[in-house]
């Protein structure tokens, strides 16, 4: 437990000021509808994205998926991350954590593919089960995971000056994540309830709260986010949450 507790707490100094240091707003309102800052999750299963579109129907922010594991980069990335940009879309990548390499080794992984941008989002650490990967089954232990997810998270931080958002669904947070990483700001997915009703004493910083949403720009179906938080919330994270420029 002791050993948790260092994870959790630990982390570098960067542009990582608490929720509550910045003023923000702690919602609880169940319904994600009444959240006035929305956004999407992308990969290449989007196809092409008329990010000009999205930009005009109201998408507020987009995070894209940038890698997997220490060897795969999505096809879409850098297309994405480019006609993201030019359309004046706020956008961050993630990467999907893959539990039979290393944390350190997946953040360069990470670091390699992904420009430091000092207009980017946070960068975003995807932690998810696998049970139907054709290589990588493995759920680790409890201090196995976190550690390796710290030794990302605190490599990340390192390279581009602001502290990754960690996204875990019901079962990861619920098998290995309560109590961890107290330090970093959560997206939590939560399509049938509201997260504070599912998850244990998890505030979130994001609410993916559907699978199946739609969007101006993007066709068929799309991962919908609410930010939890104002308008003036929003203004207010994104620029406290601006990476340091190298």
């Amino acid at each position: 437990m002791i050993l948790l507790v260092g994870l959790a707490l630990g982390g570098c100094t960067s542009a990582s000021l608490d929720g509550p240091d910045l003023g923000l707003s702690d919602p609880t309102d169940p319904d994600p509808r009444r959240y006035p800052v929305h956004g999407i999750d992308v990969s290449k299963y989007q196809g092409e994205i008329d990010w000009d579109a999205a930009v005009k129907g109201g998408v507020a922010f987009a995070y894209i998926k940038a890698t997997e594991g220490g060897d795969r980069v999505d096809s879409k990335f850098a297309a994405n991350w480019r006609a993201a940009s030019s359309a004046g879309m706020p956008r961050g990548a993630y990467h999907f954590f893959y539990h039979c390499r290393s944390g350190a080794e997946q953040a360069r992984w990470f670091i390699a593919n992904v420009p430091r941008d000092p207009e980017a989002l946070p960068p975003v650490l995807d932690v998810e089960w696998t049970p139907d990967s054709p290589t990588c089954t493995k759920r680790p232990p409890r201090e196995d995971l976190v550690a390796e997810m710290k030794d990302f998270l605190d490599t990340v931080e390192n390279h581009y000056g602001v502290r990754p958002v960690i996204y875990a669904p019901i079962d990861v947070h619920r098998d290995r994540l309560v109590g961890t990483f107290a330090g970093h700001e959560f997206w939590l997915r939560a399509v049938k309830d509201f997260p504070g009703n599912v998850y244990t004493d998890r505030p979130f910083r994001f609410w993916q709260y559907t699978a199946t949403g739609s969007v101006p720009g993007v066709r068929g179906e799309v991962d919908r986010n609410a930010f939890s938080g104002s308008r003036a919330d929003w203004a207010k994270w994104v620029k406290a949450r601006r990476p340091r420029g190298r």
